[in-house]
């Protein structure tokens, strides 16, 4: 990735999004202290690596999900700021409200990186997001897919160019007993 690149991945559930922010941050820190990585070549230069994954409330302090996500939000921008190249990895951006202000949330943030020339990966389930993103900002989109054949889901695992084609979470939903309603 180019100083200032910023990649969408799209993907339905269990296909890997996660598990692959997980392995580029370890991949890069690895890479970074010389240690052996995964990868057939790189090139990195010193980064610091921001995460805002897994984020949790706490009823102690008062704080929501969501305002926990802003606060993670609030610190990559504060990093960015200081100067120092950053390199980001948002899981499942603004998860924790809904779907208007997400889409809105999404896109300026996305944006101010895009403006601040910071470079990282986003993964999102919200496929409107990422394209409309991707029409009016200079992202790049990635998407991890799966196949649904004799009511079982299979996953390739393959991180593929472009946005997710295919959604799962009906079909697992309806194997947890929900069921779907077809009109909807």
């Amino acid at each position: 990735m180019q100083k200032g690149s910023v990649v969408m991945v799209t993907g339905s559930n269990m296909a890997g999004k996660s598990t692959f922010l997980r392995t580029v941050g370890c991949n890069l820190v690895l890479a970074m202290t010389d240690a052996p990585c995964c990868a057939a070549s790189a090139r990195i230069a010193p980064v610091s690596l921001f995460t805002s994954m897994r984020t949790q409330d706490n009823l102690q302090e008062g704080i929501s999900s969501f305002y926990a996500e802003l606060k993670r939000i609030e610190q990559l921008l504060q990093r960015i700021a200081g100067g120092k190249p950053v390199f980001f990895l948002l899981d499942e951006m603004f998860k924790a409200t809904n779907s208007e202000d997400r889409y809105k949330g999404g896109v300026s943030l996305i944006r101010q990186l895009s403006v601040l020339n910071a470079s990282g990966i986003i993964s999102t389930h919200d496929l409107n997001l990422a394209k409309v993103a991707s029409q009016r900002l200079p992202i790049r989109n990635y998407s991890f897919n799966s196949t649904l054949k004799d009511e079982k889901i299979l996953f390739s695992y393959k991180l593929t160019e472009g946005f997710c084609t295919d959604f799962n979470a009906s079909a697992l939903m309806k194997k947890s007993g929900i069921d779907i309603l077809p009109d909807v």
